[in-house]
């Protein structure tokens, strides 16, 4: 069996585990195994495999990211963690591997310290405000960036 062209982590952040019964209105009904489901099969229709991961700790987070720091690229989706976390911010420097931070909520129409990541400056970019499928584009482009042979500017 061929190796896979690419190995990404996506990770979500805290509160995620809850997705499909957390405020509904805004994140919607599906939960993380149906996301973590769909991201699979799109990665494995790109070539590419995902290594999905939850947790509600930064600590936990930041050692993921280390432990992974052979990984092509990563989805993030740091929740809170995205206004307050220089210590992911730092641990996706450090590893210089390619990120797309992701939402699923638009935060620049939400509350005011929402609109302000940590995490993005140290990205190749972020999506958000289309639900589960924030997941999938991000997915898409970190794939799409490696692909293209982009040089990593994180």
């Amino acid at each position: 069996m061929a190796k896979d062209l690419y190995s990404i982590l996506v990770i979500h952040g805290p509160n995620l585990n809850l997705l499909g019964t957390r405020e509904p209105e805004i994140y919607g009904n599906r939960g993380i195994v149906s996301i973590n489901d769909e991201l699979i099969e799109v990665a494995s229709r790109s070539g590419a495999s995902v290594n999905c991961f939850q947790s509600n700790s930064e600590g936990t987070i930041i050692d993921f990211i280390h432990e992974h720091r052979d990984a092509d690229g990563i989805v993030i989706n740091p929740g809170a963690y995205t206004h307050t976390s220089i210590a992911i911010r730092d641990a996706i420097s450090s590893v210089m591997i390619p990120a797309v931070e992701v939402h699923m909520s638009n935060v620049h129409r939400r509350e005011d310290f929402r609109r302000i990541s940590y995490i993005a400056p140290v990205c190749i970019g972020q999506i958000s405000g289309f639900g589960p499928l924030s997941y999938v584009l991000g997915l898409k482009a970190v794939i799409h960036y490696l692909s293209a042979g982009m040089k990593n500017n994180t």
